[in-house]
């Protein structure tokens, strides 16, 4: 049975949905004003691949992620260019989902808009006013924490707490400093909407509250998002949502981890901020390949704590999806040696498959599933040398697979290129950021082809200089070459 940590509760829990072989869950999407960091792209990775295990474990999950499409950010950066709020966001959702599909993120089962649930934010807020639990100053509408009394479960803060470490700035219309605005009244140039308080636009946890609701229900079964939404956008959801309903808004809080650039919150305000466009900008592997190393890497931590980014990082994650690769490549050969050792093969990927599975169970695991895939590897690796039939090489690369949808990986056709790390020069290297990954000519099986037949007949001449020159020139690109008895030779990068 799977366990995840309830960040509501500080401990791990079995999970049970709500609706049998159902699951209901709603992450907290970007706010789109600019192209996503690595930072997004490990919270997608993680709710994905949460998705991907609960559809293998036998659920059926609907699955919301939003977009914040009304926001400060967003209409400071319409002013500075000049344009209206909608054309920035429309550029960046667009940009959001080319990023996303290039890590092999699958799309949610719905992507809602705050701008489209204008109408639901204003039921919501309207249902807290009339509880009593929101008030009304200037056209403004703000949440009155000192009537929620369990304000702070989530994030384990005491309201007294927080109101002494309040900035003596604080807005005076509010009735405590933490109360929170559900709605904004308008000013010139902002976008607006007509509501019961006059034109103004939502605040940013209101929306959240309402799209939930709107598409999963009064209560659903996760919530999920980074670790840095705990306080005060989670905090703030759960007293307006369990405000206005009456009932628990949702039974599991899953929150991941920080990425770290050399042990430090990557953050633009350190200056070591860096955009998932940029590593592919900087990658000369093809997207997919870089897509598939980038997320092995993301997976290799667990999801719950801190992510250290590095080039050796991703390097390390290029060389173990090359290991995996070779050995497919070595599965996909016919024949075999001998008879071979198909129940020994059975065995092995079987243990594999309960190992895989209890490791995920245990809280999403994923680095120990990697190690599980990895043993079988070292495996599968050991029976091709005793020999294995056509079938149980095809069984073996079909288990890699069908356990490797669940991470996202092992899903190419194809490894084609080698890949090194050197230096870019200074000006690209992005601040903090160790020097970028960068590739080593590529060499196409066309060209190692003509090389392999070219070494060969300089073997027949018994021209061995020419030969060994060959050797050493594919070697510099990554390929090397493995002579059979029969004459023949087998390359691989």
């Amino acid at each position: 049975m799977l366990k995840l940590f309830n960040t509501l509760t500080g401990r791990q829990e079995a999970f049970e949905s709500i609706e049998p072989r159902k699951v209901r869950m709603y992450v907290c999407g970007v706010t789109v004003y600019d192209y996503c960091h690595i930072g997004h792209a490990r919270s997608a990775l993680v709710f994905d691949v949460l998705r991907r295990y609960l559809e293998y474990s036998g659920y059926t999950v609907t699955f919301v992620k939003n977009f914040t499409d009304v926001d400060d950010k967003i209409i400071k950066r319409a002013n500075e260019q000049g344009v209206a709020c909608d054309a920035v966001t429309a550029k960046f959702i667009q940009a959001y989902h080319e990023d996303m599909g290039k890590l092999g993120i699958q799309a949610a089962t719905a992507e809602p808009k705050a701008t489209e649930h204008i109408g639901d934010i204003i039921q919501l807020t309207e249902r807290l006013i009339k509880k009593g639990l929101a008030y009304v100053v200037d056209g403004d509408v703000y949440f009155e924490v000192s009537k929620y009394p369990e304000y702070g479960r989530l994030s384990k803060r005491r309201l007294d707490d927080l109101q002494a470490g309040a900035r003596v700035d604080v807005d005076q219309r509010k009735h405590h400093p933490m109360d929170f605005a559900l709605w904004k009244s308008s000013k010139p140039g902002e976008p607006a909407w007509e509501s019961p308080w006059g034109l103004g636009r939502p605040g940013w946890h209101i929306e959240c509250s309402a799209m939930s609701i709107r598409h999963l229900g009064e209560t659903f079964d996760i919530h999920g998002g980074g670790m840095d939404l705990i306080f005060p956008h989670h905090e703030n959801e759960i007293a307006q949502s369990c405000g206005a309903t009456g009932k628990e808004f949702a039974r599991y809080w899953v929150h991941n981890g920080f990425v770290q650039i050399n042990k430090e919150k990557m953050s633009k305000s350190l200056g070591n901020f860096f955009t998932i466009r940029e590593i592919f900008e900087k990658s000369e592997w093809p997207e997919d390949i870089t897509g598939e190393i980038l997320r092995y890497f993301l997976l290799s931590t667990h999801y719950h704590g801190p992510l250290d980014f590095s080039d050796q990082a991703l390097t390390e994650a290029k060389n173990a999806l090359n290991g995996f690769y070779d050995l497919f490549h070595r599965l996909s050969e016919a024949g075999g040696l001998g008879e071979g050792d198909d129940g020994s093969l059975r065995t092995a990927v079987e243990r594999a498959r309960k190992s895989f599975i209890q490791t995920m169970d245990d809280n999403l695991k994923t680095s120990a599933a990697i190690a599980a895939l990895q043993g079988l590897r070292s495996d599968v690796n050991k029976l091709l040398g005793v020999g294995l039939s056509t079938e149980s090489r095809q069984a073996a690369r079909q288990a890699f697979r069908s356990l490797g949808v669940v991470l996202g990986l092992f899903q190419l056709g194809r490894w084609d290129f080698n890949v090194c790390v050197v230096p870019k020069p200074a000006q690209l290297v992005l601040n903090t950021f160790p020097p970028a990954v960068t590739i080593a000519r590529q060499i196409r099986e066309t060209e190692i082809d003509g090389k392999v037949a070219q070494r060969i007949e300089a073997k027949k001449r018994r021209d061995f200089k020419r030969a060994d020159e060959i050797r050493a020139e594919l070697k510099s690109l990554g390929i090397t070459l493995e002579d059979k008895p029969d004459g023949t030779t087998r390359w691989k990068r």
